[in-house]
């Protein structure tokens, strides 16, 4: 099944914590070689600080112990030698704030530009995949993998660089020990192994906790999305109490996760802050014992123990991307599983013929959703390039999944569905979009002025165009009204609109186009039956091919042609006269929608 990638993606929840490293350093490797050039400036840019932590070691180390010991036992002070070491301590931090700088602007650059390629990617996807895949996934989720699960796929980047150069640091700490004196440089083969064991337990005690918290943000995010979008009906059906006790569950669960990985971290960072102070405790017993026998200075005493001093933060560079690691790849497999999400509808490169109104056929049409009973069996008729055609049928007969197959939304599973005699699988893109319009069940209406709504920034319609669209959709009276007319902005989903001003603007939109073959899946059903009947009679007399999911008779008779639909079959074909005396089961349903009509 198409989901079977993004469903595992949701479940990484399996690997032990060696594994999860495995897997969080080919996400920062995968990194690394999307964006080489703000890596390697970054990384230069650390790899210099960690070089200039051990030179202002020495440093500090040299003007305390030629300078400061001696100014001491002279009492009184160079000033040659002070300016020299103010200098020299001045220059080592105006390069140490330039090495920061880069480090931090290439891991910033670095870090954003991928969140932002990924953003990018995840949604080019969303919109590429078919509706049917869009409604096995809870909204939420989607929305958690654009915003969280890019955020935390790539955490680890900003500190990275700094951990790449407290690596390099402490190989030159390491080197620079040895020259200074072997037995102080055997306490640093002792810390140094030592900070990365706690880092590795660490990363294999966490993995597990940041992995729980990623998915349980993802499904905070999903329950928060599905209260908020029924929120009308929780607070008509007085639910609002049970609602938030439901999303109170998810949230305390969120908490309890996340104050478990609060809780690891509380105990590991003090044991990284503590290690090189027991390093710096030990490197001044050691040195007072080597100082005394004569082996060492105490400018290399000082120069030592001033380094194990200021290893501390650096270090904790390398917990930082341990750490996040887990949550790194929990995010970046969600996000993988998106964006390897199966189910895409392939395209040729085929245009429509001629121009005009367009001729639907279905020819021999099977289709079931999934792994579902059939849904449509057989189904073959056709609309006439520029006549009216109306599909009817009780719930469920199949009407609107011949819509979605006639704006190709969805395949077939057998037969054919073809526009002038082209099958849509031959048509390119956006030829087929080009010569189709489709006006759903639900209007929906983006948060924008009235003119963005029908135009969507396409080329070639303008205000005439849109005003044209306004009128044959029966919509320029109730705009003309608006306190800003065209400008006018409707909020959110249209709610400042009326449910029948909102279908007419998503007709609106749909004619802006001016498609050869129009799709109205009871797009009309909120408007009055008179307005219905003034939509669809100007509809006719523009020439356009329409097939219309109908259910009031006035409406069913305006159309040159009916299609009765029965359990996903077709029953019938005829005028609405014919149908009316040869099918009892037609006349019933019509009969029946009049009399809820009334």
């Amino acid at each position: 099944m198409p989901t079977n990638a993004y469903q595992s993606g949701r479940n990484v929840t399996s690997g032990t914590g060696d594994d999860v490293l495995v897997r969080g350093l080919r996400v920062l490797g995968r990194a690394i070689r999307t964006e080489p050039r703000l890596f390697t400036i970054s990384a230069i840019g650390s790899s210099f600080f960690g070089f200039l932590i051990i030179a202002n070691s020495y440093i500090v180390g040299a003007v305390i112990g030629r300078v400061v010991v001696p100014a001491f036992a002279q009492r009184r002070v160079s000033t040659g030698g002070l300016a020299l070491t103010v200098a020299v301590l001045l220059g080592v931090s105006v390069l140490r704030v330039a090495s920061i700088w880069a480090r931090r602007l290439g891991a910033g650059f670095m870090q954003f530009r991928l969140q932002a390629r990924y953003r990018r990617a995840v949604t080019r996807r969303y919109l590429s995949l078919p509706p049917e895949w869009h409604q096995r996934h809870a909204t939420g989720s989607l929305l958690s993998n654009a915003s969280s699960d890019v955020e935390a796929a790539f955490a680890p980047i900003a500190p990275l660089p700094f951990a790449v150069g407290t690596i390099v640091m402490i190989a030159g700490a390491l080197a620079a020990l040895f020259l200074t004196d072997w037995v102080l440089a055997l306490v640093g083969v002792a810390l140094f192994p030592a900070l990365f064991a706690l880092n590795y337990f660490y990363s294999r005690r966490m993995a597990p906790r940041q992995i729980h918290a990623q998915r349980m943000r993802a499904k905070v995010a999903a329950v928060a999305h599905e209260s908020f979008d029924g929120a009308l009906v929780v607070k008509t059906m007085g639910r609002e109490a049970d609602e938030s006790r439901r999303f109170g569950v998810f949230v305390t669960e969120l908490r309890d996760a996340l104050i478990a990985v609060g809780r690891l971290r509380g105990v590991f960072d003090p044991l990284m802050e503590s290690l090189p102070s027991v390093g710096t405790l030990a490197v001044l017993l050691i040195g007072t014992w080597r100082l005394q026998s004569g082996a060492i200075t105490v400018t290399e005493v000082i120069s030592v123990a001033f380094l194990f001093t200021v290893l501390a933060f650096p270090v904790r560079a390398i917990g930082w991307v341990v750490g996040e690691l887990p949550r790194s790849v929990a995010g970046w497999e969600r996000v993988q599983a998106v964006l390897a999400a199966e189910g895409d509808l392939t395209y040729g490169e085929g245009a429509l013929p001629g121009a005009g109104p367009a001729e639907l056929r279905f020819d021999r049409v099977d289709y079931r959703y999934a792994d579902g009973p059939p849904v449509l069996s057989d189904v073959t008729f056709s609309v006439p390039a520029g006549t009216t055609v109306a599909l009817v049928g009780a719930t469920g007969a199949g009407k609107s999944t011949i819509a979605a197959l006639a704006m190709r939304l969805v395949d077939p599973e057998s037969g054919a569905v073809s526009l002038d005699g082209v099958k849509l699988p031959d048509l390119s893109a956006p030829a087929l979009a080009e010569a189709t319009g489709l006006v759903p069940q639900i209007p929906f209406v983006f948060d924008d002025t009235v003119r963005g709504n029908v135009a969507l920034d396409r080329p070639g319609i303008d205000d005439d165009a849109v005003r044209a669209a306004l009128r044959l959709a029966q919509a320029d009276t109730f705009v003309s009204a608006l306190p800003d007319g065209l400008d006018t902005a409707v909020g959110e989903r249209g709610t400042s609109l009326s449910g029948g001003q909102r279908q007419r603007l998503t007709l609106a939109r749909a004619l802006a186009g001016r498609p050869r073959l129009l799709v109205l899946d009871d797009a009309t059903s909120a408007v009055d039956p008179r307005v219905e009947a003034a939509i669809l009679g100007a509809l006719r007399e523009s020439g356009t091919s329409l097939l219309v999911v109908a259910y009031r008779r006035a409406s069913i008779a305006l159309a040159d042609q009916v299609v009765y639909l029965h359990q996903g079959r077709v029953v019938a074909t005829g005028t609405h006269a014919e149908l009316m005396e040869s099918q009892p089961g037609y006349r019933e349903l019509v009969t029946a929608y009049e009399k809820e009509d009334k």
